[in-house]
């Protein structure tokens, strides 16, 4: 019984931290080598809460335009994630001039 308690603590220590909260930037780009990222960055996010509520504009569109972008570069994906999804934030990062 107790070993089983121990094993159970550790996976959970182990599993728990991305879980709990992770933040991840993924490139939206397959070939990395000739990459210029241009001068400007525009940024835009969009929320949710509760797994029932989720809002705003992460689009390459809503991005270029934070960003006065008129030609896109690059773009990366970032996912805030926290308590299993209870609050998540995913924003579209664009690059370019």
């Amino acid at each position: 019984m107790r070993r089983t308690r121990f094993l159970g603590l550790v996976l959970l220590l182990l599993l728990a931290p991305a879980c709990v909260y992770t933040n991840v930037v993924t490139p939206l780009d397959q070939d990395l080598n000739p990459t210029v990222l241009g001068d400007k960055i525009g940024r835009a996010d969009s929320y949710s809460v509760l797994w029932l509520v989720a809002w705003g504009d992460r689009g390459t569109h809503a991005a270029a335009e934070a960003g006065g972008i008129t030609t896109v570069h690059h773009m990366d994906i970032q996912n805030l994630v926290v308590l299993f999804g209870l609050w998540t934030r995913q924003t579209t990062i664009v690059y370019g001039e």
